[in-house]
């Protein structure tokens, strides 16, 4: 009997501490072996040592007097199948409690859809109470493979973390660049130049692409020709006009990178498709523009939305090995600020700002009435967070070729 075969493996006092609780509860077992468990739950918790069979069945019995023969007579026998099974070994018997665990949840999930169907239940409070009480899953692993914290390790991994450099030298000099596992919030008010920065960034001379990065651009606002065309005038360095009449150097020069940048129109989308797309195609860099679109949810809580969406794309970043560069609204509190602060990200209160190795804030200079907004080229990059190597939180300044859509020194 399996049980039973638990229940004498968990008279060992390390493994009884490694799985009580809620690894181990009460209900994975049937009734009259769950007597049997809250019994080793108060020697364990009485005696703090490896207990014997024997000892088991003595501290049943006497906590239990009022029993009747018939009943005595059935845990005896009980008891006598637990003294004649043998251990299971630590990792299969982690294996088991995981499955029975397992089961059990998914009865309590099923009986409570039971009664949605039925009509009897109609508040969620019952699932909740549920995904936060087994908020760690059905059994955490118990073999950990430990990170390598060696000094040799520590150093060469560091010296890694700029694997793609940026190719706006200003901005290089206090952030030298990124790395896989990196999220990365890109922040600016509307007309600003978000767009063209991330198409500078990566698809400009000496960009990302440049380096050999595969990159996926995932754009939910503007159209994907729009966004395309951004990309085409950065690899050329020829706005769209001078490209029309010279096709040729065109063609040679965007062939460098073409092969490497990936756009798809991507409204509607969520970070679970996104997470989908990710392993599907294995890029190095990921552009979400806008980022905050692909949080999903109903009701008045966006920054909750947004928070978990954040925490799901810096999930992604750490798992399929890639930089996430999530492209997000100021809020009007920005308009006319040269260094804006991560606090003014649209929608958000600090969840999304929080997850973030790398937030950079894109801002211009106050607007002056009666002059031509595309004549202010100047652009300030406000590094508003930095967790990456050298922690730099300058503020720098470069100019905006929109037309060519490339971030100058």
């Amino acid at each position: 009997m399996m049980e039973l075969a638990l229940i004498r493996t968990m008279l060992d006092k390390e493994f009884y501490d490694n799985h009580k609780g809620i690894r181990c509860p009460d209900k994975i077992f049937s009734k009259d072996a769950r007597k049997i468990k809250q019994t080793l739950d108060y020697a364990m918790e009485t005696y703090e040592k490896n207990l014997t069979p024997t000892e088991l069945e003595a501290l049943f019995f006497v906590n239990n007097t009022s029993m009747t023969t018939a009943n005595k007579q059935i845990f005896g026998e009980l008891f006598h199948k637990v003294a004649r099974e043998k251990p299971l070994s630590q990792d299969i018997a982690t294996d088991v409690l995981s499955k029975m665990f397992q089961q059990v949840v998914g009865e309590e999930i099923a009986n409570i859809g039971f009664d949605y169907v039925n009509g009897s239940r109609t508040g969620l409070e019952p699932l909740r109470n549920i995904l936060s009480d087994y908020e760690d899953n059905f059994l955490p692993k118990l073999t950990v493979d430990w990170d390598d914290t060696s000094l040799d390790t520590i150093l060469r991994l560091n010296d890694l973390q700029s694997n793609c450099k940026f190719n706006i030298p200003s901005l290089a000099r206090e952030v030298e660049g990124v790395s896989p596992g990196h999220f990365v919030i890109i922040g600016a008010r509307p007309n600003t130049g978000k767009t063209s920065f991330h198409a500078s960034t990566l698809a400009a001379p000496n960009g990302f692409v440049h380096q050999g990065a595969k990159c996926m651009v995932l754009c939910n606002e503007e159209s994907y020709e729009r966004v395309a065309a951004r990309y085409l005038s950065a690899a050329t360095s020829m706005s769209m006009d001078e490209i029309k009449t010279n096709m040729a150097v065109a063609a040679m020069r965007y062939d460098k990178v073409d092969k490497n940048i990936f756009v798809k129109d991507s409204t509607g989308k969520d970070m679970s498709w996104v997470e989908a797309i990710v392993k599907a195609y294995e890029p190095d860099i990921v552009v979400l523009d806008m980022g905050d679109k692909f949080a999903m949810g109903k009701g008045e809580r966006t920054d909750l939305f947004l928070k978990e969406a954040a925490i799901h794309a810096r999930n992604i970043a750490k798992a399929h090995q890639c930089v996430i560069m999530w492209m997000s609204q100021l809020s009007a509190d920005a308009e006319g600020l040269i260094e804006p602060d991560q606090s003014m990200l649209e929608g958000s209160k600090t969840g999304k700002a929080a997850e973030a190795d790398l937030i950079i804030m894109v801002s211009k200079n106050k607007r002056v009435e009666g002059a031509d907004d595309d004549a202010e080229t100047q652009r300030h990059l406000k590094i508003a967070k930095n967790k990456l190597k050298g922690g730099s939180h300058a503020r720098v300044t470069c100019q905006l070729d929109g037309d060519r859509s490339q971030y100058l020194p």
